[in-house]
């Protein structure tokens, strides 16, 4: 006999048996090892990294890679988080991945350029027609409930709208991410909690809280706070596994573990890297050469060798450390302790870039970028990688060959460009003008004097076709003349 499908607070109690600390899904993170490593450090409930619902729905490797993969009891109770624009392509991803989980996640809230891009997450949160009918359709069709994880608008009332909008179409518990869409990298800023509350206070299903999580104590706070059910971590996570322990664990600790666990349920290795620089992130500030090891290896094997030296690094440290010794960098513990990043902020870039006020803020990183003098402490983590491929490479501004710029644009003009253009402005003037330019092979002054030459032959046919008709009727009167004599 078929079970009836949970809704709301039964669904939070007894399928996700009342979690309150929870990963959240995490691209190319949140994978079946870290999230069993997280389970067994005080997590009651995670999520799959978001998937892409068309992808799923079309490619059967797709899915066996990141769901169909090995049965893990140990991994539940387990949420699939999907993003998607077309309600039947959602519901046809969905039903495919009900059995493999508790419940079925619509992703509203990745603020990256690549949803923006692509139409999904947090630039759906003003189509409220669209995702009524996606949850709508959802909530009917699926036997797992529909839950949502969203960002805020700056305004309280509006927030508490769209929430109470995505409840009534069948959504059976909400996430919220307390900054908007804006709020990313460098200008995340601090989540606002009051959001999170008047929506907790407004709305009759479960909600959980996300944002300013960086230790247990930071939980507790945020649950006092705002009421929320259960609270979600991701960049807190990412950096100590332990945080639901509210425990700060030396790095090796965390990392060895991680790595057994990989050996027994594997994942692609750059997911396993990541990981590592997530953890090693201090460490990795201070042993440079690390790093690029870190970022080289090509196996497992290796990346446990490069954890084997970081871990002997830090442990002649301690030996040689001193009592009065106090944390580097200005960090609340040792940098070998798990502990949180504060990402900086935008002010704090501009003075590590050499930059100030005004400059420093209209300057973009490309910008800095570009004006990088070949020294491998100032070079972006690319140029670094290039510069280890090819160790006589330079980025060195003053030795970058000078070209030439368009006299419209300011891009490299073309060298034989008989306007003294880029490709793209000569292809409108030659355009315009009717005019060749060889230089960059466009020839529309050939082109049309060969059309019109053609023209004109074409319109010349028929009088040669009237000759040609005469010809032989003269023709045939002179052959008929000698016939008429001799009869």
């Amino acid at each position: 006999m078929k079970m009836p499908k949970l809704k709301g607070f039964e669904f939070w109690r007894d399928t996700l048996r009342g979690a309150r600390y929870v990963v959240a899904p995490m691209v190319d993170q949140s994978e079946l090892a870290w999230r069993l490593l997280s389970r067994r450090h005080g997590a009651h409930l995670c999520y799959t990294p978001m998937l892409h619902a068309q992808v799923f729905v079309r490619d059967a490797n797709y899915r066996k890679e990141n769901l169909y993969c090995e049965v893990c009891p140990e991994d539940r109770p387990l949420i699939v988080q999907f993003c998607a624009n077309d309600p039947e392509v959602f519901v046809q991803a969905a039903l495919l991945a009900q059995d493999y989980c508790d419940a079925v996640d619509l992703n509203l809230g990745c603020p990256q350029m690549i949803a923006k891009r692509g139409h999904y997450g947090a630039f759906l949160q003003e189509e409220w027609d669209l995702l009524q009918r996606m949850i709508t359709l959802a909530n009917e069709k699926l036997s797992v409930p529909i839950t949502c994880k969203i960002r805020v608008f700056p305004e309280i009332a509006k927030t508490v709208k769209y929430a109470q909008l995505l409840e009534s179409a069948g959504c059976q518990l909400l996430t919220v991410h307390g900054r908007t869409k804006e709020q990313k990298g460098p200008l995340a800023g601090v989540a606002s909690w009051e959001h999170i509350q008047a929506v907790r206070r407004a709305v009759n299903i479960p909600v959980f809280a996300n944002g300013n999580i960086q230790y247990l104590s930071d939980v507790e706070r945020c649950i006092q706070k705002t009421g929320a059910h259960g609270v979600m971590s991701a960049e807190g996570n990412l950096h100590n596994p332990a945080l639901f322990e509210g425990r700060n664990p030396v790095v090796w600790e965390m990392a060895e573990e991680y790595l057994d666990i990989v050996q027994q349920y594997p994942c692609p290795l750059s997911y396993v890297r990541a990981h590592l620089f997530k953890l090693w992130h201090h460490t990795l500030q201070i042993h440079q050469q690390l790093r690029d090891e870190l970022a080289k290896v090509k196996t497992l094997e290796g990346l446990v060798a490069v954890n084997k030296e970081l871990k002997l690094h830090c442990q002649k440290e301690i030996a040689n450390l001193k009592e009065e010794d106090k944390p580097k960098g200005g960090l609340p513990f040792s940098h070998w302790i798990c502990q949180p990043y504060v990402r900086p902020g935008p002010k704090e870039t501009s003075k590590e870039n050499g930059t100030s006020g005004v400059e420093g803020s209209n300057r973009g990183k490309r910008a800095l970028e570009d004006e990088d003098d070949g020294n491998p402490d100032s070079l972006s983590k690319n140029k670094q990688k290039k510069k280890l491929r090819n160790p006589n490479k330079t980025f060195d501004p003053s030795l970058k060959p000078k070209y030439a710029k368009c006299d419209q644009c300011g891009n490299p003009k073309g060298n034989k460009c008989v306007f003294n253009l880029c490709r793209g402005c000569c292809k409108k003037r030659a355009f315009r003008e009717t005019a060749d330019c060889p230089g960059h092979g466009l020839l529309f002054k050939t082109k049309y004097e060969k059309s019109l030459s053609w023209k004109s032959s074409e319109s010349n046919l028929p009088n040669i076709e009237l000759i040609a008709q005469k010809g032989e009727m003269e023709g045939t009167r002179l052959l008929k003349e000698p016939i008429d004599g001799v009869a």
